[in-house]
């Protein structure tokens, strides 16, 4: 007789899970049927190299309590999925929701998000968190690891928006009830 645990299965479980996740984000409606969205899965070596660069940000930037605690929080996690955006404007002659009068004089300013790059990215994101969810795997959305993937350019550097989702699967959820670092 064969016995297989759980452990022994957990991160297949959680590759399999990112991979539903993957595929629910990239067949998420979008915007004039224009896919700018990006989408990665990345593991124990490069969610360290992601915890460092929080780390550094949290320092460079001033802003040590959220990246501190999401930089320790997101090593309990043996696989994540990055989720981001590329900032193209979809070729609408009128909409003005960029604060732009339309697609045209936005491409004058190339940094500035469409309306619709940052929507089709919320509809994958919800999309990939419901796949996660279905799959009963412990996740949480994160910006504060986008900026550090963004940083490092994990989706390619023209990718300007990018969330990070760290999967979990043990008896307690790490993304839930985060401990804020001590002051």
């Amino acid at each position: 007789m064969s016995i297989m645990r759980e452990e022994e299965v957990r991160k297949k479980a959680l590759l399999e899970a990112a991979q539903r996740m993957m595929t629910a984000a990239r067949t998420a409606p979008k915007a004039k049927g224009i896919d700018n969205i990006a989408i990665a899965v990345v593991e124990k070596k490069e969610i360290k190299l992601l915890s460092d660069k929080m780390k550094e940000l949290a320092e460079k930037e001033g802003v040590p309590d959220s990246f501190l605690r999401d930089a320790q929080n997101i090593l309990a996690s043996e696989v994540m999925v990055l989720i981001g955006t590329k900032i193209e404007p979809v070729g609408l002659p009128f909409c003005g929701l960029c604060g732009y009068k339309n697609c045209e004089e936005k491409r004058k300013y190339p940094d500035q998000p469409c309306a619709f790059n940052t929507g089709d990215l919320g509809i994958a994101i919800g999309s990939a968190v419901s796949a996660a969810m279905d799959c009963r795997v412990d996740n949480r959305l994160m910006f504060s690891v986008g900026m550090a993937a963004r940083e490092l350019k994990m989706l390619g550097g023209d990718v300007m928006i990018i969330y990070g989702i760290p999967l979990s699967c043990t008896g307690k959820n790490p993304f839930f009830d985060r401990v804020w670092p001590k002051k």
